[in-house]
This record gives C-alpha cells, sequence and structure tokens, in this order.
C-alpha cells in the first residue's frame, strides 16, 4: 500500500496560534513609558519537605519542592522534575507522590531550571501479618467481539481497546462508547484464528501531536506497522491518515506476535513471532526480522534505527533487531518502574515461558532467547548447545494451560502492597499467576483462582495509572481490584 498523507488534525496548530497571540499582545503596547518590570528572580536552590521520610512497604508520601533564590525567599512558577535514585526501593510519580517498594534508603531528586535538591526516603518492612491482599474482579464492559489488547496514552483516563477484525474502540468513564475510534477493517485480514488487529501504542507526546501506531495482518499477506493521527474530535481518529511505518512478508498465518510499545528510552518495540509452524530457522537468524523484539525510532518518518541497536554494523544483520530466538512474544512489558523486560513467548509443543531481562542487563539487548533450540529449558533436539542462551525464569508444562499471555507489573496505587508483583495468564485455562523477581530468579508464583474471569484470556492490560485489566475472548473487560 502506498504511504498516504493528510494535513495534521487542526488542534496541532493550537501551540502556534498562542504564540502568535502572544506575540501580537506584546506589539500592541503603546510604548506609553511605563517602568521596566523586575527581572525573573534565579532559582539558587530546592527545598523538598515531607510530612515523614521513612515509610512502609507499600504505603506512599507525598513530597512538595519549593523553589529558592540565593536569599532564601521562594520563587513561584517554577514546575519540577521528579526522579529516584533506586526504582527498587521507592519510586516517585510525576508529582512528587512517593511509593516505597522494598527495605532500604532512596534519593529522591526534584530539579527545575538545572537546579536540583534532594531528600532521602527510607523504606521498612511492610506492617502486618504479610499476607496475601485478597483480590477480585470489577465488570468494566462486555459486548466486545474477539479484542486482542487494551491500551492507553499517556495521563488519559480512556482506554482503547481492539478487536481482532480490525476496530479499536474507547471505553469512557466507564462505558463503551457506540462510535469507534477508528475502522480499519478494509485492511486487516482477520480470517485465521491468530490473524488480526494486534497491536496499538501511544507515545509519550500523543496529548500534543495526536498520532499512534497499530500493529495488524494485512491482507496482501503482510505484518504491518503503521501512523495515524486523531481528528479534532479526541474520541475519533482518521483512517485515510494511515502511513506504513513497518512492513514485513509474513510466510503464514501463524505466531505474527503483534504487540507494540513505547519503551522507557521512548522507541518503539515491535514483537515479531516466527511466521509460521515451522520455523525454518528464523529464531536463531539475526538476518530475518521474523521470531525478534524490534526497536526503532519512529520520530523520523517513517523510522530510524537507533545508533545503540545492537546489531547495527553487523554483516547481513537486520539493525532493527533488539532481541530473537523467539516463536512467538505475546506478549511482552516494561517495569515502569524499573526498565525490566518481561517476555511471554508462547510455546509449540510441551512447554510455555517467560523470559525476563533487567534493565541492568540491558532490558532484553543483543539476547537470544533459544528457539528453536530451545522450548523453555528443553531441547528440541536430542541435542543442543545452550551457550548463549537466555533461558526462561519460568516455564510451565501444556498438562496447565497452552498459551501464556504475558502482562505486566504492578505499579498502580490502588493496591499497595501488590508493587512489584508481575500478572500473566494462559489464554486456554485461563488462570492468572502472580511472581515477584529477585535477583533475577522468579520467586512467590501463586496462582490467583478469584481472578480466572471465565472465558479464554486474551490480554493482560494496563491503564495510564497502571492498574491492570483482563480481557476475555468472549468480549470483557475486567479490572483487577482489592477485594471488599
Amino acid at each position: 500500500m502506498p504511504p498516504l498523507t493528510r494535513p495534521l488534525p487542526t488542534f496541532v496548530l493550537a501551540p502556534l496560534l498562542v504564540l502568535a497571540g502572544g506575540i501580537l499582545a506584546c506589539g500592541s503596547d503603546d510604548g506609553g513609558g511605563g517602568t521596566e518590570p523586575p527581572p525573573p528572580a534565579t532559582v539558587a536552590s530546592v527545598s523538598i519537605t515531607a510530612t515523614t521520610t521513612s515509610i512502609p512497604a507499600g504505603q506512599t508520601v507525598q513530597l512538595t519542592a519549593t523553589a529558592l533564590d540565593a536569599n532564601g525567599n521562594p520563587v513561584a512558577g517554577q514546575s519540577f522534575a521528579w526522579s529516584t535514585g533506586d526504582a527498587t526501593v521507592a519510586t516517585v510519580s510525576s508529582t512528587g507522590l512517593v511509593t516505597g517498594v522494598a527495605e532500604g534508603q532512596a534519593p529522591i531528586q526534584a530539579t527545575t531550571g538545572g537546579v536540583s535538591g534532594t531528600v532521602t526516603i527510607s523504606v521498612t518492612a511492610a506492617p502486618g501479618p504479610g499476607g496475601p491482599v485478597p483480590l477480585g474482579l470489577q465488570p468494566v464492559v462486555s459486548g466486545l467481539k474477539f479484542p486482542t489488547y487494551l491500551t492507553a496514552p499517556p495521563g488519559d483516563t480512556r482506554l482503547f481497546v481492539l478487536e481482532k477484525a480490525g476496530v479499536i474502540k474507547i471505553i469512557k468513564n466507564g462505558t463503551l462508547l457506540p462510535q469507534p475510534f477508528v475502522d480499519l477493517t478494509g485492511a486487516v485480514s482477520s480470517q485465521a484464528g491468530e490473524q488480526g488487529l494486534l497491536g496499538l501504542a501511544f507515545p509519550p507526546d500523543y496529548a500534543t501531536t495526536g498520532r499512534f501506531y497499530v500493529h495488524y495482518n494485512g491482507r496482501d499477506g503482510l505484518n504491518r506497522v503503521s501512523r495515524l493521527l486523531v481528528t479534532a474530535d479526541p474520541d475519533r481518529a482518521d483512517p485515510l491518515s494511515e502511513i506504513d511505518v513497518f512492513e514485513v512478508s509474513q510466510p503464514g498465518v501463524a505466531h505474527n506476535g503483534g504487540q507494540l510499545l513505547f519503551g522507557p528510552d521512548g522507541f518503539l518495540y515491535v514483537g515479531l513471532g516466527d511466521g509460521d509452524d515451522s520455523d525454518n530457522g528464523r529464531g536463531q537468524s539475526v538476518e530475518d526480522a521474523l521470531g525478534s523484539i524490534l526497536r526503532i525510532d519512529v520520530f523520523p518518518t517513517p523510522y530510524a534505527v537507533p545508533a545503540d541497536n545492537p546489531f547495527v554494523g553487523v554483516a547481513g544483520a537486520r539493525p532493527e533487531i533488539w532481541s530473537y530466538g523467539l516463536r512467538n512474544p505475546w506478549s511482552f512489558s516494561f517495569d515502569a518502574a524499573t526498565g525490566d523486560l518481561y517476555i511471554g513467548d508462547v510455546g509449540e509443543s510441551d512447554w510455555e515461558e517467560l523470559n525476563f531481562s533487567s534493565a541492568a542487563e540491558g532490558a532484553g539487548k543483543r539476547m537470544n532467547y533459544g528457539w528453536s533450540i530451545m522450548e523453555g529449558t528443553h531441547c528440541t533436539r536430542s541435542q543442543c548447545d545452550q551457550r548463549g542462551l537466555v533461558l526462561p525464569v519460568v516455564e510451565y508444562p501444556h498438562t496447565e494451560g497452552c498459551s501464556i499471555i504475558g502482562g505486566h507489573v504492578y505499579r498502580g496505587a490502588a493496591i499497595p502492597s501488590l508493587q512489584g508483583t508481575y500478572f500473566y495468564a494462559d489464554y486456554c485455562a485461563g488462570w492468572v499467576r502472580t511472581l515477584k523477581m529477585a535477583g533475577g530468579v522468579a520467586t512467590e508464583v501463586t496462582e490467583h483462582p478469584e481472578l480466572k474471569p471465565g472465558g479464554q484470556i486474551t490480554t493482560l492490560a494496563q491503564d495510564a495509572a497502571g492498574e491492570l485489566y483482563i480481557v476475555t475472548q468472549q468480549g470483557a473487560v475486567h479490572k483487577i481490584v482489592a477485594a471488599p
């Protein structure tokens, strides 16, 4: 399909109009001889205050930052960027809300105009007997037609849900809007069981640019990543604004991957399966994009390859490849607090697997997860060389399920005791399990019968606030909540 171009939606011009208005306002000064205003005060230091600097794990404290001049007087009108020195101990939101994660000390910093202030937050053990918090499911909507994925733009309270046939719908204030956000059914091939509209990602600047990205199986036999634009109506996108970003030929109808995700670095990560029921060496090949997670920069049109991608400059290799050795990575996610990467890779005959790569070891960079030499921790042939392969942190046999659904690390505020807990599921068995990573090892693996929604789970989703949802093939969306 040739690239299609359309003018940007009118709301993108708003900042220019505001700027022009400001210039005109200044130009209307009649020069009547008023006195010059005093120069703005210079920020010399930043002070941070808190009701306490010691909190139990799972609890929060609100910090307040104040900019001061050289005389110690407050400087008004400053905004602050918050950061934590150790996200494994405590996280901090963009508004200065600190959440204790694990025992230890974490420096929390507020910065404005290049000047920073720091306060150290001590996190103690969680109080009480330490038993698990009872969980439950809160129904959100039903009646969807084979939903495949759910996500939300940064800072947005709406939920955007994909239907397999090619429609994106919006859940707004707990209600499914009657009109779709966009309908791509004319371009999407969804006849086979694993085909359809599979991925949706909103970049960090979506609120100002209105551009977003989708991943689907095209009717022309290509796996396609494309960019679209929202219209002046924030609940409607323009299907004619679609521009191709990345395409790859699909040798079969299965193992499509489909995940799209903007990472902590702002680059777009694209999950691709090995393309068919017969791998034909694609998983272990870095000359083929299939069986891999790609990493691309979509801010130049259509995209650029980041210079630090691991196969840049390697003869014969696809420079877009970030991780490889995957069969069908449905799906993967980054921990919002730590940047660690989790990949649920769907198995072949016997084993399902969950892979993990910490941010410190590169969050998947150049890692070979073993397919098709390995299925889980097991050789797929009589002998295999495991050197250089990254083995899963969790596997389970097909007696317990048939298709792993990778999920998310909980980073919401509604259930503080779940901080740092990773949720995953199985499509066939319909169960939900959790774990916590400690020193690269999966611990506290627990199954939650109370979270079994009834039906086949197609995705575990996360909203902009870090709360988690379960979506079923039967068309229901449930939110994970603390039981009454």
